[in-house]
């Protein structure tokens, strides 16, 4: 690549209350020669949002990629404004119901058809399934966004394309009844977290120390945020990371993919990464941190080598969590909360006028109780 390329990332605030998402335009190259991707596109407000953003600080009504990373309608809603309004060069999207023939035994109500399961999940993921209706309306090319697969200069570390089929469409919340078979499962996972997130928001705060990470090994998320979209920017001057709300199997999946083909340890290499699910404690753990953001430091290290983004709304209580900002501060990491703003990181990119540095988020003394 050439010396003098850019980019520039932005997150702009999306939701109410408790209720967070994603909307993120990305613009990267060189003067003259930039591309657009917009990943998630939050709720259809903040789609609003984003195009009027592309077009004032972008200064182009083109996107050449836009990526839905999950299902989920808080990430998903607002790319519809985005092909509505803008000209778009190519939809990235998973589209389940698309495999319902492959995935048919994987359910124990033996009655579900080919068609029935198909339809079942178009229904239940319209959100995301319109968007498919749109870019076909639009004759805008849909491509399915596996691992390995490369969307602009970014890589797609995951999700895997048989752990996607097999695994992830028949744990989603609204999918027929599984089988069992003595191996995960997403559903119970989604109700145990659920119930913890929930419990862990009525406790009191604790005292923390810098010395200890309270985040937990065994905690699950959703398969529909585990099917997240991760994707890997490997610029040499500065690699990137974009997560959605993927948790700790899809997170060290993508570490595993990264160094078993390319020979890269994201730890030592990151300079900007998504902090996963708006910082939810139920996606990330120690030893994942370790793996993508690095060890913890010494307090009095000082050195910052990497710069974390987390998108939460203005009145949020439980968004982000302040143990996963102490994990991702402790190991060396300047971390940024969206809070109701649009926040800017840029490296090689014009300077914006009225744009002004925003404060990162302090280390804090006390962290919410899992009892």
């Amino acid at each position: 690549m050439e010396k003098n390329i850019g980019c520039e990332i932005d997150f702009l605030p999306v939701g109410n209350g408790d209720k967070s998402g994603d909307a993120i335009a990305v613009r990267y190259g060189s003067l003259g020669n930039y591309k657009v991707m917009v990943y998630d596109g939050g709720t259809k407000e903040s789609g609003e949002a984003l195009v009027d953003h592309i077009r004032k600080y972008y200064g182009t009504s083109r996107v050449d990629y836009v990526v839905n990373s999950h299902p989920d309608s808080d990430h998903a809603s607002g790319l519809s404004v985005v092909l509505e309004e803008l000209e778009v060069g190519e939809l990235w999207m998973h589209r389940p119901w698309e495999y319902s023939s492959k995935i048919l035994n994987n359910f124990r109500d033996g009655r579900i058809t080919d068609n029935s399961l198909s339809d079942r999940l178009k229904e239940n993921l319209y959100t995301a399934y319109s968007l498919e209706e749109l870019a076909k309306e639009k004759q805008i090319p849909i491509y399915e966004p596996f691992q390995g697969y490369r969307i602009g200069e970014f890589i797609v570390l995951s999700p895997g394309r048989n752990w996607y089929l097999y695994k992830l469409i028949s744990g989603f919340e609204k999918s027929p009844e599984q089988k069992e078979t003595g191996e995960d499962n997403f559903s119970l996972g989604y109700i145990l977290s659920s119930l913890n997130e929930g419990i862990s928001y009525l406790t009191s705060l604790v005292n923390s120390s810098w010395d200890l990470d309270t985040l937990r090994d065994d905690v699950e998320t959703t398969a529909e945020n585990e099917s997240s979209v991760i994707l890997f920017w490997p610029f040499i001057n500065h690699p990137i990371l974009l997560t959605g709300d993927a948790g700790i199997q899809a997170l060290e999946k993508a570490a595993y993919f990264a160094e078993s083909e390319f020979k890269v340890h994201l730890h030592k290499i990151l300079k900007f990464m998504q902090v996963p699910h708006h910082g939810s404690r139920h996606n990330v753990s120690s030893s994942v941190l370790d793996k993508i953001v690095g060890m913890r430091k010494d307090r009095n290290d000082g050195k910052t080598s990497k710069i974390a983004f987390v998108s939460s709304s203005k009145e949020s209580t439980k968004h982000p969590r302040k143990a996963v900002i102490n994990s991702f501060i402790r190991r060396g990491a300047k971390v940024f909360n969206t809070k109701g703003k649009a926040i800017r990181h840029s490296f090689n990119m014009p300077k914006r006028p009225g744009w002004v540095p925003l404060a990162p988020v302090q280390f804090s003394d006390e962290e919410e109780g899992w009892d």
